[in-house]
């Protein structure tokens, strides 16, 4: 798999970016409890690597 530089060297799978997403959503709870009803899709998106994390927070922002 080549290097997508999107995603940080710990975030290049979707396992990895699903770890990555995990260790936020516990260290940022607010990214669950202030999160639109939307938040869930955008974070699947991110795991799949249709998003970086800047596109999926810009997102959840303007949801």
């Amino acid at each position: 798999m080549a290097y997508d530089t999107r995603f940080g060297p710990s975030a290049q799978t979707p396992a990895q970016r699903a770890a990555v997403l995990e260790l936020m959503l516990t260290f940022l709870p607010r990214l669950k409890t202030k999160a639109p009803p939307a938040a869930q899709q955008f974070y699947e998106r991110y795991v799949a690597g249709e998003l970086s994390w800047g596109q999926m927070r810009q997102a959840l922002d303007a949801a």
